[in-house]
């Protein structure tokens, strides 16, 4: 079984689909008529540096997914078993199932791009190497019940959202030990009870559209299940102020035999979680083994002296030979009690210690 994973925003990138829009230059041409300018300028060339703006964002990635969905259609013929998107790419696991068409999913994307982007005093930040209860423990100990969990990304990696000054009170809170605190570049606290008035008025945006009952099976971010037909307009609303459930998305998708997974779009944030998700699930199910006393010395004394040797900001080669520029980002630490890895800039994940090697000392 197959299911197609379209990312959402954070994963845009200038250059992304150089070359699909003269392929599908009709497809083009129409949403350079709804956007009202042109979609492969801001893609190719984003020539007044806006392409990261939200109101932008949205519907680039959405035109770029939809796109390279269609592409891989062509190409193949194959149709997937499921499909599913992270926030902004389930709108495009809705096109790929039918539900809408590429017009009408561009209308919404736009809409709901230029809601969020109206957002202000809001703020988001991923904390790593922390649990959905630690967090929530840590939040209420500390009277920071005002911030939100908004993306459940991989079991170990979870972002939070709220008013800007809540966030960056929580920032120390999750300075401390192997936690680590990463504040992600918005202006609103997205998937968030703060999104809320933006909620109630996407849900009157959304009164004059009709939706078709999916072809394919959609999981929806909200429930982490597959879309019930008569909910897709109530599910989308609820999308804006509710977490997004990605971790346990892909986890109830494991549980259909032989499932693999499929990239479509831009980038590969998505086939990178998703080699999180796997690995710490596994980490997971072995976690008894995992607190043997000597493998949790080994792991702290392989890291003391990797941080005895290198500094933050080192780059580094995978020696599987899949990702050659890779940056430090942090001192490695010891994960889940045993695992000596670090955490790297660009990648923006984990590497365990013995994946990597020195780029200078391999020239």
């Amino acid at each position: 079984m197959r299911t197609y994973v379209f990312p959402g925003q954070g994963a845009q990138q200038k250059g992304m689909g150089s070359s699909l829009f003269d392929e599908f230059s009709d497809l083009t041409r129409s949403a350079d008529s709804i956007l009202g300018y042109s979609i492969k300028d801001l893609c190719l060339e984003d020539p007044d540096r806006l392409l990261d703006q939200t109101q932008y964002t949205q519907p680039a990635m959405y035109v770029v997914n939809a796109l390279s969905y269609y592409r891989k259609l062509r190409e193949t013929g194959l149709v997937p078993d499921f499909v599913a998107g992270h926030s902004l790419g389930e709108y495009n696991a809705l096109l790929a199932a039918e539900v809408f068409d590429f017009e009408t999913g561009l209308r919404m994307v736009r809409k709901r791009g230029e809601l969020m982007g109206r957002a202000s005093g809001g703020g988001m930040a991923a904390v790593l190497n922390a649990s959905e209860a630690e967090i929530r423990t840590i939040l209420a100990e500390n009277g920071l019940d005002s911030v939100d969990l908004a993306n459940f990304n991989t079991p170990s990696q979870i972002v939070i959202s709220g008013r800007a000054e809540d966030i960056e009170t929580a920032r120390p809170l999750f300075q401390t030990g192997n936690h680590l605190f990463v504040p992600l570049r918005t202006s609103g606290a997205f998937h968030s009870r703060y999104m809320e008035s933006a909620r109630v008025e996407f849900d009157g945006f959304l009164s004059g559209i009709s939706f078709s009952k999916p072809r394919i099976p959609v999981v929806s971010n909200v429930t982490a299940r597959v879309y019930e037909d008569h909910l897709v307009k109530e599910s989308l609303t609820k999308q804006m102020v509710n977490a997004v459930r990605w971790s346990d998305t892909v986890e109830h998708l494991l549980g259909y035999s032989g499932m693999e997974f499929e990239e479509v779009g831009h980038g590969t944030v998505l086939t990178k979680l998703l080699k999180k998700i796997l690995r710490e699930l596994a980490n997971e199910r072995k976690a008894p083994l995992r607190t043997a006393p000597k493998s949790t010395e080994n792991a702290v004394e392989t890291v003391r002296r990797w941080n005895e040797r290198y500094t933050v900001g080192t780059r580094f080669r995978s020696t599987s030979g899949n990702y050659g520029n890779l940056e430090t980002a942090t001192a490695a630490t010891v994960l889940f009690g045993h695992r000596a890895a670090v955490y790297m800039q660009g990648y923006r994940g984990y590497f365990d210690l013995q994946e990597l090697e020195p780029v200078a000392a391999a020239q």
